[in-house]
C-alpha cells in the first residue's frame, strides 16, 4: 500500500504532512465529535446514518463546522480510494478549530480493518464491571465526543484483568453500555438492550440488530431499564460495534454467562449480521437499497 493518506479540510494528503494548530479546541479541550465506521468491499455500512448521528451531536454541542453530509461522503470516498482500501476502519473527526483560525477542522482517516481474534467470535469474550458510572448529568453521555479518557482508562483496567471490555452501569445500577460498544442481553429467549435515554450511544449496529431481530422473529426490547441482576442472570450476552461487529460475552468478571459459550440466539444474530453487511455493502448490482 502507498503511504497512508488522510483527508484534512478538503484536501487528501500524506498523513505526515497533515497538521493542526496547537490552539485547536479539539486538541486542547476535547471539543470534538467523531464517528467510526466500517467499510466492507469499499462501501461504508450505513454511511448516511453515521453522518446523521454526527450532525446531531454537532447541533447538540453548538459546534462550529463547515462540513456537510455531501462533503463528508465525498471525503470518505476519496480517502478510501487514496489508500486503496476495501476493508477498512474509517473515522471522521470534527472540531471547531481555534479562535484564530479561519475555518474549523475536518479530518477523515482510513486504516485497514484490524484482524480481530477469531476466538472473540467463536469462543466469546470476558468483560469486567467498570468502576466508572454512566450518569445523566453530562450532555456528552450518549454521544461520541473527544472526551473519552475515562473509557480508555476503563478499557485499560479490563485488559489488566485479562478481559476485553468493561461494562458501564448508572449510579443506581442500571446497565448502560461497554466502553466502546452497545450491550445486549438474552433473558427467557427475549433480546434486551438498554433504552437510549439511559443514556447510551445510538449505535448503528445496535439499530441494525434490533431490525434483524424483527426479521428473525425474535422478540427484542429497548424500552425498559436493565439491572445488574439481569445482566448476571442473562442466558446470553453480546456487544455490538461498527468495526468489531457482534461479539458474544461469555463471562462477566468471574461469573459465567449461560453455558460460557456463544449461545444459539447470539449465533443466529451474528449470521444475520454478516448477511446484512454483505447485502448492503456488496457490488452495486447486488446491493439492497431498501
Amino acid at each position: 500500500m502507498t503511504q497512508r493518506r488522510v483527508y484534512l479540510n478538503g484536501c487528501v494528503l500524506p498523513a505526515g504532512e497533515a497538521t493542526l494548530r496547537v490552539s485547536d479546541a479539539g486538541f486542547l479541550h476535547g471539543a470534538s465529535t467523531f464517528t467510526t465506521m466500517r467499510a466492507h468491499r469499499g462501501v461504508v455500512f450505513r454511511l448516511g446514518r453515521h453522518l446523521a448521528r454526527l450532525f446531531g451531536t454537532v447541533r447538540l454541542l453548538g459546534m462550529r463546522t463547515d462540513a456537510t453530509e455531501a462533503s463528508l461522503a465525498a471525503g470518505v470516498g476519496d480517502v478510501l480510494a487514496a489508500n486503496e482500501l476495501a476493508e477498512a476502519r474509517v473515522r471522521i473527526t470534527l472540531t471547531p478549530g481555534s479562535a484564530d483560525a479561519d475555518r474549523p477542522t475536518t479530518l477523515i482517516t482510513a486504516d485497514p480493518l484490524p484482524e480481530y481474534p477469531a476466538d472473540w467470535y467463536e469462543k466469546g469474550i470476558s468483560v469486567v464491571v467498570s468502576a466508572f458510572k454512566q450518569g445523566t448529568g453530562s450532555p456528552l453521555f450518549g454521544h461520541k465526543t473527544g472526551c473519552y479518557l475515562s473509557r480508555m482508562l476503563a478499557r485499560q483496567e479490563a485488559a489488566a484483568k485479562g478481559c476485553d471490555e468493561a461494562l458501564w452501569f448508572t449510579p443506581d445500577n442500571r446497565l448502560a453500555e461497554a466502553c466502546f460498544c452497545n450491550v445486549f442481553l438474552v433473558l427467557a429467549g427475549e433480546v434486551l438492550t438498554p433504552p437510549r435515554d439511559t443514556p447510551v450511544l445510538d449505535g448503528i449496529v445496535r439499530e441494525a440488530v434490533i431490525e434483524l431481530c424483527g426479521e428473525l422473529g425474535l422478540s427484542c426490547r429497548d424500552d425498559r431499564p436493565l439491572t445488574i441482576h439481569e445482566a448476571l442472570a442473562a442466558e446470553e450476552a453480546f456487544l455490538t460495534a461498527s468495526c468489531s461487529g457482534i461479539r458474544p460475552v461469555v463471562r462477566i468478571e468471574r461469573h459465567g454467562v449461560g453455558e460460557e459459550e456463544p449461545g444459539p440466539i447470539t449465533r443466529r444474530i451474528m449470521a444475520a449480521w454478516r448477511g446484512l453487511l454483505a447485502r448492503e455493502c456488496g457490488p452495486p448490482e447486488e446491493r439492497d437499497e431498501t
